[in-house]
């Protein structure tokens, strides 16, 4: 069954279109209600039980787990995608000339740990610009990206999606390819997870690290990170109490133990156990669990069928709908416009998308109508 517009689930402002999941998501109104209820629960420490901080936190990892298709062992929970991306460059088997492969202009925080990794250990970064031409950019991008692979590839880092303009990236076919070749594939599902249908093994990716805040509906400084078995047995990044074996036990705490929780619990942050943002990330899971990630962005690809061609008649270019996702896309602009003039019409309109260099980002959710789409599109037509 489609889903109806959820606006009435959230707090926004009437007066404002929202059309910016991708910079950061509006809360729910239960996800709200959740972190009042946890910042509430600190008043009685008393009251907090030594279980209590392991079960939420497992009841998170679940739930993640089966918006992944993964077990909660492979989970762990993280305070940011920079936390994930650190243990993995801790534990990435990498030799000396090896090589790793990104995409043009991808999120700093999927960069950043490779660029010190390269220097650490004399590896290389190549970067797979994005094509500039506009027919069937992304199918070239894709192949530019599975050409680059060879022997010297160590690791393939990049998102499901483009965060700029929403490129999807074959994750299937790229993973098969570095796997044949010896390396490993992570992925930043910070801008797809949630809204975009992911299962890591269909996929044959060996890492997944998402921030919650964005299409995970969560709360800032909370994230989830999926290992595989390239990873899964590593060493952390902290050495904390919780990640310990028997640390349930609290009686047993100072019988120091040299063992890890088994899996990826081993990588779970210290304070992990947070009692705001834990809850928060629950209801947010739980609400995402029954719109369903296939469902929101058939919503979201409803949304704007009907506008992007008006879109193109007016001279501005957007990817072909099977090559990028719904819920997050680029309007790359005719240069007879200034992005500065279209950031001021927007505010006029009280629209709110983020404008990047030449392209506008769209990014919008369960929460956005057609009257949202609408204004957009006018404003545009305008221009």
């Amino acid at each position: 069954m489609s889903l109806s517009c959820q606006k009435h689930l959230f707090n926004l402002d009437p007066a404002t279109r929202y059309l910016n999941g991708a910079y950061m998501s509006p809360l729910l109104k239960s996800v709200e209600a959740a972190g009042l209820e946890g910042l509430v629960k600190k008043r009685r420490p008393d009251a907090i039980s030594p279980q209590d901080f392991f079960t939420d936190p497992e009841r998170l990892r679940t739930l993640f787990a089966q918006l992944v298709n993964a077990t909660p062992k492979e989970i762990a929970i993280i305070p940011s995608v920079s936390y994930g991306m650190a243990v993995i460059a801790k534990n990435l088997q990498a030799q000396r000339g090896q090589k790793i492969i990104v995409t043009e202009a991808q999120f700093p925080s999927n960069i950043y740990p490779w660029m010190a990794l390269a220097e650490e250990k004399s590896l290389d970064i190549q970067t797979i610009e994005m094509p500039v031409e506009s027919t069937d950019r992304g199918r070239k991008w894709n192949e530019r990206l599975l050409d680059a692979i060879d022997d010297r590839t160590a690791m393939v880092a990049l998102g499901h999606i483009h965060w700029a303009n929403g490129t999807l990236f074959d994750l299937k076919k790229i993973s098969g390819k570095t796997h044949r070749h010896g390396g490993v594939v992570v992925v930043d599902g910070t801008q797809s997870v949630g809204a975009l249908p992911m299962d890591v093994r269909h996929f044959g990716i060996d890492a997944l690290v998402c921030a919650a805040y964005k299409w995970l509906m969560g709360p800032y400084q909370l994230g989830y990170a999926w290992f595989g078995p390239a990873f899964l047995n590593g060493r952390p990044l902290e050495e904390n109490w919780i990640n310990r074996r028997y640390s349930e036990d609290f009686a047993r705490l100072v019988s120091y133990q040299p063992d890890y929780q088994p899996g990826a619990r081993r990588y779970d942050a210290g304070e992990r156990s947070n009692f705001i943002t834990v809850p928060m990330g629950i209801a947010a899971l739980e609400q995402i669990h029954i719109w369903g990630p296939d469902r929101i962005q058939a919503y979201c690809r409803d949304l704007a069928k009907e506008a992007t061609s008006i879109w193109q008649k007016h001279g501005f270019w957007t990817e072909a709908p099977e090559a990028r996702a719904a819920h997050l896309f680029g309007i790359q602009l005719p240069e007879r416009i200034q992005p500065g003039d279209l950031q001021q019409k927007l505010k006029e309109r009280n629209i709110a998308v983020s404008v990047r260099g030449d392209f506008v980002r769209v990014a919008p959710h369960v929460y956005n109508d057609a009257a949202d789409i609408q204004a957009l599109t006018e404003v545009l037509a305008g221009m």
